[in-house]
């Protein structure tokens, strides 16, 4: 196996995503978009895989990946995996920081995943979705959360001042300029961290498998309401009236509608709310502030159970206390 050649600096970003959410592993539909924070990962020659996280303070040491705990299972993983799917990774000397919250709804965790792969690899590979399912590989079979593709496309294949509409059945990404003139996106946290692989995410994936079985269909992609009674009636009904959202906004977005997209957003969270069961007291009260400061519109993002909340804001709206600008930024790339 040959050494690492050179030091290497590679970023991968965080995500919000506008709308489109729990649809993923559903083979739906989702318009997310990377953001200007993330994470850092340096990678330098080695006799054996060391690595310092270093917001953490903590080291991790191996020569072949084996299952690891917490933060420790994202390299291990990365590295197992890269070497699986043929590709000729080194020991290096990996050093880890970032600065987008972990359990915040901001996908730190894709961030992390994007970042390993390319400074393990040293470039950037031409296939972006295979990367992006590899990088989900890791977090699905060595991390335990059982997270569908959308952050770790969203991460790898973002464009500046775009949000993308991602196509979960056919892998198709086709970019949106996101033009908001005065309005802004700002993102708050709620205060409640969450851990995906720890909460009601990976149950909330058992029902839509349950629901499938039910209805006869692989997919709730292809469900339809009405058919169903109780918890899985409730979950395929907030798959199937998101993807019909995520169509809507992209039409709002085409015709300038920033009213419309607001309206949209309200109409997500209600359904995440009281559809998906994904809400936690810490996040309404979010909403609410947000709602009350002026918000067009706002909704939780990301597996939800805590994070952050996403707010659409008119012009002339102050921006409230820790509120945090969110645009579109380019995808995860060597620095």
């Amino acid at each position: 196996m040959s050494a690492l050649a050179e030091r290497i600096v590679a970023f991968g970003p965080g995500r919000v995503n506008l709308i489109g959410e729990h649809t993923d592993y559903n083979d739906g539909l989702a318009m997310p978009f990377a953001i200007e924070r993330g994470v850092t990962v340096t990678a330098e020659p080695a006799r054996r895989f060391t690595v310092d996280a270093l917001d953490l303070e903590e080291r991790d040491e191996f020569d072949e990946p084996e299952r690891g705990e917490g933060w420790r299972a994202f390299p291990r993983g990365m590295v197992a995996e890269l070497r699986a799917a043929g590709f000729d990774v080194a020991p290096a000397h990996l050093t880890i920081t970032g600065d987008v919250p972990q359990g915040s709804g901001l996908s730190s965790s894709a961030a992390l995943e994007a970042a390993l792969a390319l400074a393990l690899l040293g470039r950037v590979p031409e296939d972006l979705k295979a990367l992006a399912q590899l990088c989900s590989r890791v977090e699905n079979d060595w991390v335990g959360a059982e997270t569908g593709l959308l952050d770790q496309l969203a991460s790898l294949c973002s464009q500046e001042h775009h949000v993308l509409r991602i196509d979960f059945r056919s892998l198709d990404v086709d970019p949106y300029p996101l033009d908001l003139g005065d309005w802004q996106l700002v993102t708050v946290d709620s205060g409640a961290t969450h851990s995906i692989a720890a909460s009601g995410y990976n149950q909330r994936r058992a029902e839509c498998r349950a629901a499938c079985e039910a209805l006869g269909i692989s997919t709730l992609r292809d469900a339809q309401v009405g058919h169903l009674d109780g918890v899985l009636e409730r979950r395929v009904r907030h798959v199937v009236s998101e993807n019909a959202r995520v169509e809507a906004t992209a039409n709002a977005l085409d015709a300038g509608d920033l009213e419309q997209v607001a309206r949209l957003l309200d109409e997500s969270h209600a359904s995440l709310r009281d559809d998906y069961e994904a809400s936690v007291p810490e996040v309404e009260a979010t909403v609410e502030r947000l709602k009350a400061a002026g918000a067009a519109g706002a909704r939780m993002v990301g597996g939800g159970f805590g994070g952050s909340v996403l707010a659409l804001l008119p012009g002339g709206v102050a921006r409230p206390a820790g509120a945090f600008v969110v645009a579109p930024h380019a995808a995860a790339r060597l620095l």
